[in-house]
Order: C-alpha cells, then sequence, then structure tokens
C-alpha cells in the first residue's frame, strides 16, 4: 500500500510543479471532496429519502439550494483560489514540502491530531466574536441564512468570514510546515467535518455516535435553528471549548438534549 502510494506521489512531483500541486492541485481537491460528499444530502431532501433521520422537517427549496451553489462557486473561485495562490509562498517559507520520502504515518497522525485540537480552539473564538451584534449582522448572517443547513451550506459564508474562520483551519499547517500529503489530508477531514456537521441528518453511522466530544450534525443544527444572542454551540469539530473549558455556552442545547431523552423514556415505560 505505501509504495503504492509512494508511486501515485512519485508520479505527481514529476509532472506538476510544487507551486501547481500546492495551489491548484489543493483547489481541486477541496472542490472535489466538498461537492462530491455536499451534494448527495441536495438529492436526499429534494427526494424526501431517508427522511426519518433528517433533524428537522423543514427542507429548503430548490430556488434556494441553486442560489447556494451559486454563490459557492463565486466564493470558491473569487475567494478561496486566490487565496490558495498567495499563500503559497508562505506556505513555503514555513517549511512545506512535497518531495520523497513521504512522511510516516505517526508523524502524520499527531499533526492532524494537532491540527484539530488548534482549529477548534481557534475557531471557537472567532465563531463568538461573529456572533456579536455588529459582526453577525453584517457578516456571519450571511451562513444564517439557512436556519435549516444541508451539507453544501457549511461554505456559504461571507467572504470576509471566509477569510476570518480560514484562518483557523490554516494556522496549524502554518506554524508546522507539513509535507503537502499531510496539508491535503488535513483539508480532505475538515471538509467532511464541516459538510457532515451542516448535513441535516443525523443516521446511524454518524460520526457523533461513536467519537467522544464530537459535535456533529445535531449539535450543529442547534446553533443555526437558533437566534444569534442565544444559540451558543460555537464549536467546530470537538465540543470541549462549548463543554469543558468554557463551561455554558452549549447549557441550552444539552438541556434540550436531557429534555428529548426523558420524553422518549417516558414513553417506553409507558408501552
Amino acid at each position: 500500500m505505501a509504495s503504492f502510494i509512494e508511486s501515485g506521489w512519485l508520479y505527481l512531483i514529476t509532472h506538476f510543479s510544487d507551486f501547481q500541486l500546492a495551489s491548484l492541485g489543493s483547489f481541486f481537491l477541496h472542490e472535489s471532496v466538498f461537492f462530491l460528499s455536499g451534494l448527495p444530502f441536495i438529492f436526499l431532501e429534494r427526494a424526501g429519502w431517508l427522511s426519518k433521520y433528517k433533524i428537522q422537517t423543514k427542507s429548503n427549496s430548490p430556488a434556494a439550494q441553486e442560489r447556494c451553489i451559486t454563490r459557492l462557486l463565486l466564493y470558491h473561485f473569487g475567494v478561496n483560489l486566490p487565496l490558495m495562490i498567495f499563500s503559497y509562498p508562505v506556505f513555503r517559507y514555513m517549511g512545506m514540502q512535497s518531495s520523497l520520502p513521504l512522511p510516516s504515518w505517526k508523524v502524520v497522525l499527531m499533526q492532524i491530531i494537532f491540527y484539530f485540537i488548534l482549529e477548534d480552539f481557534v475557531f471557537y473564538w472567532g465563531h463568538r466574536i461573529l456572533h456579536t451584534k455588529w459582526l453577525y449582522k453584517h457578516v456571519h448572517s450571511v451562513h444564517h441564512e439557512f436556519a435549516t443547513p444541508f451539507g453544501l451550506t457549511s461554505e456559504y459564508a461571507h467572504p470576509a468570514e471566509i477569510l476570518f474562520l480560514g484562518f483557523a483551519t490554516v494556522v496549524g499547517p502554518a506554524i508546522t510546515g507539513p509535507h503537502l500529503i499531510t496539508l491535503w489530508l488535513w483539508m480532505v477531514f475538515r471538509v467532511l467535518e464541516t459538510v457532515e456537521a451542516h448535513c441535516g441528518y443525523h443516521f446511524p453511522w454518524s460520526p457523533s455516535n461513536f467519537l467522544p466530544l464530537y459535535g456533529g450534525a445535531v449539535f450543529h443544527d442547534y446553533h443555526h435553528r437558533l437566534l444569534y444572542t442565544k444559540s451558543g454551540n460555537y464549536s467546530s469539530t470537538f465540543v470541549y471549548m462549548d463543554w469543558i473549558l468554557v463551561f455554558g455556552t452549549d447549557k441550552g442545547y444539552r438541556k434540550l438534549k436531557a429534555l428529548k431523552s426523558n420524553e422518549v423514556e417516558a414513553r417506553s415505560k409507558q408501552i
């Protein structure tokens, strides 16, 4: 398996420059993972399939979904792509490389764990700042246009927010100067996580059923349903900032969850 990956990587670095791989290659990978993982939730919502797993009964209109996709393409090509191009010298300066040999799986794993922890911390505080009155009204309210989120709404945001919260995603790699394959894996995990958190469905196989402190779709869906001053649940992937370190910003969510659990338990006793 390792030799297969190295052979594929050798082909890439032989046929493409570092700049092409780090900027254009990263953009192509991001778009592929994002739309391939996010578009199925639009089809599920329109067809009404697996509706028993849908968190909210309300659905978005096809016009709203198409508006989301149109703006996403505009933001991705107008903001994300230039950002990836112009940030290339910074990552090179910080030590990013694409040559062989590839890093060991232990190095990759430790770096990605570090990125998740740091991203959660930075994202939490940035997200809370965006929920202050002025910034919410002029910036973050764009992301909250969809009170019933679906996968692709994860990156539907004001350009200023893309830059502001995007810093949380890139600060870890910028510090460590990883191998490009580590950066790509981190990007894939991060995209899949944020699409899942906005998908609007809670399945038996959802990561929040298995991973401790993982927020997931139910956790973030609550954030989208409430008014910006009362929503809480500001965390990104793992909820330790809302729950352990800053006690209280997920208080309403935990109360609602406990209430629903008690109702289910009461119904089961009646049966």
